[in-house]
C-alpha cells in the first residue's frame, strides 16, 4: 500500500534581528567572481590543476564511490582552508554525476558565504538548535554541482552544537544525496571544533601554508586529531607560487 509523501517540517519564523531564511535560487544567481576560487575563475591554471590532483587522489581513496564527509581543517588560522574547500568542491563536480555540499562548519569565524559573494542566511547552527529544517538551509551555488549550508546564527557554544547526536543525525542524512560533503571547520589548534566532527567523519584533509606553519605543529595537530578517532588522508599545501611560464626554458 503506498502512502503520500511526507511534508518537510516547517521551520519557525525568524525572530527579529536575526538572520533571514534564503531565498529561491538567491545563491545560484550570483556568479563566482573571486580569484582565489580558482578552479571556476581560472580553470586552466596551475593552481586548478593542483586542486584536480587532489580530487583524483581522494576518488582514489573511494574506489566504490561511496558517499563520504571529509573534514578540511588546518593547523592555525590564515592557512587557506576555506578556499581550499570551495576550490575542491568545484574540482570534484567537474566529474559527471558528482554532487558536493560544503558546510561552514567554523561557528567561530565563518567565512564560506563571503567567498562565494552570497548573502549571511539562516544555516547550520541554527538547523542543529531545530529552529530550521534541512531543506531550507541548503542552497545551490552558481556552480554546477555544489550547494552550501552556511553557518547561520552563531551560538554562544558552538562545540555544544557540533558534537550533538543530532550533529551525527545531519550527516547521515546528508550522505543519502551528496557524493561528499566538505566540512570547513576552524583551525584545529585553537578550538576542539575540527576534533569533534572529525571523529564524525570520514576522513580528514589538513590544509598546510607554505613557509608559514612549522612542521613538527603540523604533526602534533595531526597526531591530536587521530588520538581523538580522526582519519587524516593527508595534507592540501597552499601559498605555493605559479611559475612564471614566460621563465621557462
Amino acid at each position: 500500500m503506498s502512502t503520500a509523501p511526507t511534508a518537510p517540517e516547517a521551520a519557525p519564523a525568524v525572530a527579529p534581528g536575526q538572520l533571514e531564511k534564503p531565498q529561491p535560487d538567491e545563491a545560484r544567481n550570483v556568479p563566482v567572481t573571486s580569484e582565489e576560487i580558482c578552479v571556476v575563475t581560472r580553470p586552466r591554471s596551475q593552481q586548478a590543476e593542483q586542486f584536480r590532483v587532489l580530487r583524483n587522489s581522494i576518488q582514489a581513496l573511494n574506489p566504490d564511490g561511496a558517499s563520504h564527509t571529509l573534514v578540511v581543517t588546518s593547523a592555525l588560522r590564515g592557512e587557506g582552508k576555506s578556499i581550499a574547500t570551495l576550490n575542491l568542491a568545484a574540482a570534484m563536480t567537474e566529474l559527471p554525476g558528482q554532487k558536493v555540499l560544503v558546510i561552514d562548519g567554523d561557528l567561530h569565524h565563518p567565512s564560506i558565504e563571503d567567498h562565494l559573494g552570497i548573502p549571511r542566511r539562516v544555516g547550520l547552527a541554527d538547523l542543529l538548535r531545530g529552529r530550521a529544517s534541512l531543506d531550507t538551509v541548503v542552497r545551490q551555488t552558481a556552480i554546477p554541482g555544489v550547494s552550501v549550508l552556511g553557518p547561520g546564527n552563531l551560538p554562544g557554544n558552538p562545540s555544544e552544537l557540533l558534537g550533538s547526536d543530532r550533529m551525527r543525525t545531519v550527516l547521515d542524512r546528508l550522505r543519502q544525496s551528496y557524493s561528499y560533503v566538505l566540512i570547513d571547520t576552524p583551525a584545529a589548534a585553537g578550538v576542539s571544533d575540527a576534533s569533534l566532527l572529525g571523529g564524525m567523519a570520514d576522513g580528514i584533509l589538513m590544509v598546510v601554508r607554505l613557509g608559514s606553519t612549522p612542521r613538527h605543529f603540523v604533526q602534533q595537530t595531526i597526531n591530536v586529531l587521530e588520538s581523538l578517532g580522526g582519519n587524516v588522508l593527508g595534507t592540501c599545501l597552499t601559498g605555493a607560487e605559479e611559475p612564471d611560464a614566460s621563465q621557462a626554458l
